[in-house]
């Protein structure tokens, strides 16, 4: 049993009946302390995996013959080898959160300033590493787990029910597995998770980023295709839709989910692959196949792929937490000219509720935003406006000393319980969709249809987002979203749609340009999609600079540990550095 020695020693015990491991002790410590703790664990971290790592594979070959008392006294109980199915998949499922330092120094740090959804008043941390080694870790601490369930499912009898798990594992891994691709090109996926049953992969090859999305694409049809809507009567699945926290073993979300990704990564490399990206397009368009709806033009849907907290069973400590810490982040120049008309900083000029759900006037009640070309005589804002003494009744106002741009929206800041992190909206697909009919990907090129998913995507967008907001609450007084921010009763999906309509533009290029401006807007809490479409188009609103931050390195740890591997990719790709552009940009 040599493995689970192994698994303690690198990457620290997880209980996978609570989902717990070292990552969530990590996250959960007051930040000095983290700090500290960071650096304690890099070390020892390097000790382990380059000090220890031959002793362990030298044991490996010395205790072939162990005794029985051996094997008892050195078996994990919590080990996901003794997990059951569903807890293991739990722990898959709970690992979509985003961690304390990828929100931190990732989104907060380097999304919102690339895509321009906010603007960074001032470089305040820059270690970057801290936050690639967190998403590497959560991807790579995850992938045992579900290697485990992949070799645990091929051993069961082939029934609708089986196959409805491996479907909801397969989805999960490729959402997983696209969105790391997506941030660093090349990564191990292949060979990758398998370490603990064969040593001779604990350093796996890197796959190429076209290559995962072509595996991925296909394992999504393939999940589309086996999944039995009302197989939910019979062992195992009665058990293992009980860890299910996204969709409570509703297999027609789980659909919804395949084809819904499809779309999305398929449109996403149609540059570079156009012609597999077309028929996916067209399979998932043309034959109807479910995927989430805003909008049927008349009657609200609503639908998304989200994490809840409270329905998950969390708090989702890390948004507060990084705001509170990364308080520079505000409301910037770019993304003021896609909601209101003017820079009047009454708001006079605010034509898109949304403004209202994401940003909140500064201390002076004012929407003041920072420039995304500042010069040196620009002043940075001071305070910090999400301070606790805000959820007491009565210091709401108090916004913090000297905030002279306009923050983030407090609820969306501060209600740990209600703000969902999303994961694909239905009003992205409608977005989709209509990018697809205006460019003709995968379907014919049909305005009239464009049109219509488009306006469904921002009817979708809109009351998606004001309904979010009436579920938000500060924490400690118990005040909802209405009761604080008033949203003018003029604005509305149809104000945006007076201002962002077809009718307004005077070419199919501006059209498109809606469409970008419109989904980007929408991608509000998920940085990383607005990032990524900003990468495919380059034509997402930008002010200044044209982007030049195509990637993220990799974590130093991969040099450290995977040298071989990592070397040949850098290779392969033309270094290791942001400016390199990832396999799908044009």
């Amino acid at each position: 049993m040599l493995f689970f020695f192994l698994f303690q020693a690198e990457d620290g015990i997880r209980d996978a009946q609570e989902s717990r491991g070292l990552g969530d002790v990590y996250k959960r410590q007051p930040y000095n302390e983290r700090k500290n703790y960071s650096k304690k664990m890099k070390v020892n971290c390097f000790i382990i995996k380059n000090l220890l790592f031959p002793v362990f594979v030298f044991l490996l070959f010395i205790f072939t013959a162990c005794t029985k008392d051996f094997e008892d006294i050195n078996t994990n109980p919590h080990g996901f080898t003794t997990a059951s199915d569903g807890s293991l998949f739990n722990s898959v499922i709970s690992s979509l959160q985003p961690g304390w330092d990828e929100q931190f120094y990732i989104w907060n740090e380097i999304l919102y300033k690339q895509s321009q959804l906010a603007a960074l008043t001032k470089d305040a941390w820059g270690n970057f590493t801290i936050g690639t080694e967190d998403i590497w870790r959560n991807y790579y601490l995850t992938l045992p787990e579900v290697r485990e369930l992949e070799k645990r499912f091929e051993t069961y009898e082939t029934t609708p029910e089986v196959l409805n798990m491996k479907a909801m594992l397969k989805i999960t891994l490729a959402l997983k597995t696209f969105k790391v691709a997506d941030l660093f090109g090349d990564i191990p996926f292949s060979e990758a998770g398998y370490g603990f049953h064969n040593v001779a992969l604990i350093r796996p090859k890197y796959d190429t980023q076209r290559d995962i999305y072509l595996k991925l694409l296909d394992d999504l049809e393939w999940a589309d295709n086996n999944i039995t809507e009302t197989a939910t009567m019979a062992e195992p699945f009665v058990t293992f839709k009980a860890f299910d926290k996204l969709f409570n073993g509703d297999m027609l979300n789980w659909k919804k989910l395949a084809n819904s990704l499809r779309l999305r990564y398929a449109l996403r490399m149609s540059e570079k692959e156009p012609q597999v990206a077309g028929l996916v397009i067209s399979d998932v368009i043309e034959n109807n196949k479910p995927v989430f709806y805003g909008y049927d033009f008349i009657t609200p849907k609503l639908e998304a792929a989200a994490i809840w907290p409270a329905v998950m069973g969390f708090k989702n400590e890390s948004l507060n937490w990084s705001f509170r810490e990364h308080n520079g982040l505000r409301l910037g120049s770019n993304i003021w000219h896609q909601l209101s008309l003017n820079d009047s900083a009454d708001g006079s000029g605010i034509f898109d509720p949304r403004a209202y759900i994401f940003f909140e006037t500064d201390n002076f009640n004012k929407w003041t935003f920072f420039p995304q070309l500042p010069s040196v005589a620009t002043p940075s804002s001071g305070g910090i406006p999400y301070g606790g003494h805000r959820d007491q009744a009565g210091n709401f106002d108090i916004k913090g000393e000297n905030c002279i741009y306009a923050p983030f929206n407090y609820f969306i800041v501060r209600d740990e319980d209600n703000m969902p992190i999303p994961i694909i909206t239905g009003a992205e697909i409608h977005y989709i969709k209509a990018e697809a009919y205006l460019r003709g990907i995968g379907v014919a090129m049909d305005m009239m249809k464009a049109e219509i998913e488009y306006l469904n995507g921002i009817n979708a967008s809109v009351e998606w987002w004001m309904k979010v907001a009436e579920g938000l609450k500060l924490p400690l007084s118990g005040m909802s979203f209405p009761e604080m921010i008033q949203i003018p009763s003029s604005l509305s999906s149809s104000s945006v749609q007076m201002h962002f309509g077809f009718w307004n533009a005077t070419s199919d290029d501006e059209k498109l340009q809606f469409i970008y401006t419109q989904r980007w807007l929408d991608a509000f809490r998920q940085p990383i999609e607005a990032y990524s479409l900003a990468r495919r188009t380059l034509l997402t609103p930008h002010e200044g600079d044209p982007i030049n931050h195509f990637r993220l390195p990799y974590p130093p740890s991969e040099a450290e540990n995977n040298l071989k591997n990592y070397s040949e990719a850098v290779a392969r790709q033309g270094g290791d550095t942001p400016d390199i552009k990832i396999w799908w940009m044009p």
